[in-house]
C-alpha cells in the first residue's frame, strides 16, 4: 500500500445546519475513515515538511504559526498545542453523558454471539488483548542534532528535541456502541488502488466478530449515496472472504457525488450508523466534512503494491531499451504531487538511468538537462531507462483549466512530452534511437495487494472498526514508527506528504540512478 502521495483535493465545505423534523431526534449514528492503501505506507506519518532557508521546520507547525524561540516556555506550548491538534473527537465530546460497554470484541470467546443478548454482552475482562486509552506511539524517533543532518525535521533553528505523541489504535475494552443496533456501511471513492479489497473483507470480518448482523456496501463511491439506480450491497463474511485474491474494487470506485448534506440526509434515511471511507486525500476531505455535519446535526456517530506492480513495467521498459540499438525506454508512473512511487521503484529495480519527481525541478534541453545526460548515455552505455512521475514537470507542459469529477487538474502527459522531445533531439544529431513508452498505471491501480501490502491493509480494516466501535470520530489510521496509530483527519489532509530531496531515501535514489542534477 502506498500513502497519501496524491495532491489534496479542495475540502469540501460542511454545508449550513439543515435541522428539520427529521434531524432534531437524537439518533445513535456511526462515521468513520479508514486510510485506504494510497494512505499508508509512503505517507505513514501525518506530516509532512517545509523548508525556511537552511532550517528544516516540522510541518505539523500551521503556515500562519509563529513560534517566538526567545520564550523559555515555547517547548511545553509547542507540545500542548500539538496536543491538542491531535487529539481525536469522541462521542463524549458531543454527548458527555454517553455509557460505556464492555467490549463485545473477544477473541478468547469464540462461540457465536446471539443476536439478542439476552444473556449481557459477552466480555472478559482478563484478556490482555485491549489497548489503553491512554496508550501513545511516538511520532519522530530520530533525534537530529543539527538542521543540516540529512533528512532533518527539526522545529527550531537549534533542531531541539520535542517528544510528539499519536494515540495507538486498537480495540478498547470499553465500546459506545451496541452491535445488535448498528447499521454499518462502507464506501471506496476515488480512483482504484491496491489493497482496497483487502481492508473492505477485514472491516466486514471485525463487524461480525464485534457482533454486527447489517453491514452493506454503498456501491461507486459517494455517487452511491443520490442514484436512486445504485442499490446497497449487502455484506458478510461469506461475500468478502476471497475478495481479497482479486483486484480493483468490489463496490466500485467514482469522483465527486452529491453534496455533504445529501450524503447525511441519505445516512439517516437508511438507517446507517457506521460509515467506513476508504480513499485518498479528496475522499478523506469529504468524510472530514460529512462528520462535521453529522457533529452540526448532534447524531451519535462513532467517526468516521504499486511498487511492486510498477518494477514489471520498468523491467519491461529495460528488456526493451538493452535489447534495442540506442533504446531508450520511458516509464510514467502514479504520483500527482509527489514522487514515493517513482522513488521507491526505480530504487527497488536497479534499473534505471534517470529519476524524476514532482517535488525536483528539472530541465529537458540545455547543457544540464534530461536529453544532455541521455546522450552521454546512449554513448556509454548504449541505452537508457528513465522513470518519471506523472506530476513531474508540469511547469514545461502547456497549462489547461480542465479538472475531474473531483476537482483535481487534469496534467499534461510528461511521459509524452519527454517521449517527442526525445526523439527530435537525437534526430537532429542524426544519431538512430528506439524510444519505447510505457504507462502502466491503471494496471498498478488495479492489481490486487501483494503479501506485505495484505497484511497493512487487514490491519488498518481491523483498526477502523476497534476505533468506531471504541466511540472515535473525525479519524484515519495510519502507521507510525511500525505501530498503527489514529489521527483526526484535518491533520492528514492539511499538508501532502512530499519526497524530502534532502532524505537519505532520494539520496539512496540518486546513487543507484548515477544521474545529475538536471538544472
Amino acid at each position: 500500500m502506498g500513502t497519501l502521495s496524491h495532491a489534496i483535493a479542495p475540502r469540501l465545505a460542511a454545508v449550513p445546519d439543515l435541522r428539520d423534523s427529521r434531524h432534531r431526534h437524537r439518533r445513535s449514528y456511526g462515521i468513520f475513515s479508514s486510510a485506504s492503501s494510497r494512505s499508508s505506507r509512503s505517507s505513514s506519518s501525518s506530516s509532512s515538511r517545509l523548508t525556511n532557508k537552511s532550517v528544516r521546520v516540522f510541518a505539523g507547525i500551521k503556515h500562519n504559526q509563529n513560534i517566538d524561540f526567545s520564550d523559555p516556555d515555547w517547548k511545553s506550548k509547542f507540545q500542548k498545542e500539538f496536543e491538542e491538534r491531535f487529539a481525536i473527537p469522541h462521542i463524549t465530546d458531543v454527548f458527555p453523558d454517553a455509557v460505556p460497554i464492555p467490549s463485545t470484541f473477544c477473541l478468547k470467546m469464540r462461540t457465536p454471539v446471539i443476536e439478542d443478548f439476552a444473556g449481557g454482552y459477552p466480555s472478559d475482562e482478563e484478556w490482555h488483548g485491549y489497548i489503553n486509552n491512554n496508550d501513545r506511539v511516538l511520532l519522530k524517533t530520530i533525534y537530529y542534532s543539527s538542521p543540516t543532518s540529512a533528512g532533518a525535521e527539526c522545529i527550531d533553528p537549534n533542531c531541539t528535541w520535542v517528544e510528539q505523541w499519536v494515540h495507538r489504535a486498537g480495540p478498547r475494552e470499553k465500546i459506545y456502541f451496541k452491535p445488535e443496533g448498528v447499521k454499518a456501511a462502507i464506501v471506496t471513492c476515488g480512483g482504484l488502488c491496491p489493497g482496497l479489497n483487502d481492508v473492505i473483507r477485514q472491516i466486514v470480518i471485525t463487524l461480525e466478530i464485534y457482533g454486527v448482523k447489517k453491514i452493506v456496501g454503498i456501491p461507486y463511491g459517494y455517487r452511491g449515496f443520490s442514484d436512486l439506480e445504485l442499490a446497497e450491497m449487502p455484506l458478510s463474511r461469506k461475500v468478502v472472504q476471497n475478495v481479497h485474491l482479486s483486484g480493483g474494487s468490489l463496490l466500485g470506485v467514482s469522483r465527486g457525488g452529491p453534496s455533504v448534506s445529501e450524503i447525511v440526509d441519505n445516512l439517516e434515511e437508511r438507517g446507517i450508523n457506521m460509515l467506513f471511507v476508504l480513499g485518498g486525500n479528496g475522499t478523506h476531505a469529504g468524510a472530514d466534512a460529512i462528520h462535521n455535519e453529522c457533529r452540526k446535526r448532534r447524531l451519535r456517530f462513532g467517526f468516521d503494491t504499486a511498487v511492486e506492480e510498477a518494477q514489471r513495467a520498468i523491467n519491461s521498459a529495460y528488456i526493451e531499451a538493452h535489447s534495442a540499438y540506442h533504446g531508450i525506454g520511458i516509464v510514467k508512473l502514479m504520483g500527482r504531487s509527489s514522487g514515493f512511487i517513482a522513488m521507491h521503484a526505480s530504487l527497488a529495480s536497479g534499473q534505471i538511468d534517470i529519476c524524476l519527481i514532482p517535488e525536483v525541478p528539472f530541465q529537458i534541453h540545455g547543457p544540464h538537462g534530461i536529453l544532455h545526460h541521455l546522450k552521454y548515455l546512449i554513448e556509454t552505455k548504449g541505452s537508457a531507462v528513465v522513470c518519471v512521475a506523472e506530476g513531474a514537470g508540469q511547469n514545461l507542459l502547456q497549462k489547461t483549466n480542465a479538472t475531474d469529477a473531483s476537482g483535481n487538474v487534469i496534467f499534461g502527459d510528461i511521459g509524452v512530452h519527454i517521449q517527442q522531445e526525445t526523439k527530435k533531439h537525437f534526430k537532429e544529431f542524426g544519431v538512430p534511437v528506439d524510444v519505447k513508452y510505457i504507462d502502466p498505471t491503471y494496471m498498478i491501480r488495479a492489481c490486487r495487494a501483494n503479501a506485505s501490502d495484505g497484511i497493512l491493509c487487514a490491519v488498518l480494516g481491523q483498526n477502523a472498526v476497534h476505533g468506531a466501535f471504541a466511540g472515535y470520530s473525525g479519524i484515519t489510521i495510519g502507521i507510525c514508527n511500525t505501530h498503527y496509530v489514529y489521527l483526526p483527519i484535518p491533520e492528514v489532509i492539511s499538508h501532502p506528504r512530499l519526497v524530502d530531496p534532502n532524505s537519505r531515501m532520494w539520496h539512496r535514489c540518486l546513487t543507484s540512478t548515477g544521474q545529475p542534477d538536471f538544472v
